[in-house]
């Protein structure tokens, strides 16, 4: 269920279906089974045109021949609403925006961001319950793509209408969402806050998809009454609730640490490479068969090199046990 006045995320790769949840909202596709209901209202066979819920692209799709402000009013025109209601609610919409001054500017007068601020106040000015945002900033550079993030974001609170925003950037989707549902291969793999999704992945697709993380095979087993887990040469306590038996185990790049003191699991190793990212390093390391990765900054990454040995260190209670 996605929340009445929540800002909820689908995120999935390429292919994984989440535009196609997307358009199944809107009405532009139908689902082969099961039910769409929009505020307890089952939608099947409702035309995209009458359902209370706008969509934003990607490209913008405003008409390049109109200005701002007549792209704005163009849906309350083509419902004949009151010019003077039209005048009032697009003044309005474009306040919102920020976009007020810009009115009388046409999109190839706009950047990128001014472009996006105004296929936003367009799908905005009719007052939908539902806003469909289908990667919206997905041609907007870096920096800007970050500035609009927070915009957005913002801009939901102030508006306090449902978002249902499609990305596969999970930092947008971590960064915005008020919860977030995670897509692979046509299948809701998890659904929670960002942080219960970040920190808590329920597969270890989720887990691998989300961040980064060292991901492998294992086993949980009782050893004189203690519950321990295996995870190639290295063993750990676990909580005592904790289901025995095969399984996967996920660990943050940034819970593993290149000292010693820094967790209660303290391991020796070889550096196998180190990859600079500008603000901080990845550090590879050989470690009883298998690879661990460590996020550190960038400094300490200039002082390794290939073959050194090192030791690694993370807190048992910062690894988690994946079913599968």
């Amino acid at each position: 269920d996605i929340r009445a006045g929540e800002f909820f995320s689908i995120l999935g790769p390429s292919g994984s279906g989440k535009t196609s949840c997307l358009r199944m909202i809107a009405g532009f596709e139908q689902p082969s089974s099961g039910r769409i209901l929009l505020d307890g209202v089952d939608v099947q066979g409702i035309p995209p045109y009458r359902r209370d819920v706008n969509t934003v692209f990607q490209n913008y799709a405003l008409f390049p021949h109109m200005s701002i402000e007549a792209n704005v009013s163009y849906p309350l025109r083509m419902h004949r609403v009151a010019k003077h209601e039209i005048d009032e609610r697009v003044s309005e919409t474009l306040a919102l925006v920020e976009m007020e001054e810009l009115r009388k500017r046409f999109p190839h007068q706009l950047s990128g961001g001014q472009r996006q601020r105004a296929a936003l106040a367009r799908a905005l000015v009719g007052r939908p319950k539902v806003l469909l945002l289908d990667e919206p900033l997905g041609a907007l550079d870096l920096q800007l793509r970050q500035q609009m993030q927070l915009a957005l974001k913002q801009l939901q609170r102030d508006v306090g209408i449902t978002f249902v925003y499609v990305t596969h950037d999970q930092g947008e989707a971590l960064s915005m969402s008020d919860r977030m549902a995670v897509m692979s291969t046509g299948h809701i793999e998890q659904v929670g806050t960002p942080r219960e999704v970040y920190f808590h992945p329920n597969t270890p697709f989720v887990a691998g998809f989300i961040g980064k993380a060292n991901l492998g095979r294992g086993t949980v087993v009782l050893e004189s009454g203690a519950t321990v887990g295996h995870w190639g040469g290295i063993s750990f306590p676990m909580a005592a609730d904790t289901p025995l038996g095969p399984c996967a185990f996920s660990l943050r790049h940034e819970s593993v640490s290149l000292s010693d003191g820094a967790g209660d699991i303290a391991v020796r190793g070889t550096v196998e490479e180190v990859v600079f990212l500008g603000d901080s390093s990845e550090v590879m390391v050989a470690v009883d068969g298998m690879t661990l990765v460590a996020k550190a900054p960038a400094h300490l990454g200039f002082a390794l090199s290939n073959g050194q040995a090192i030791t690694v260190s993370f807190k048992a209670a910062e690894v988690v046990r994946i079913d599968g």
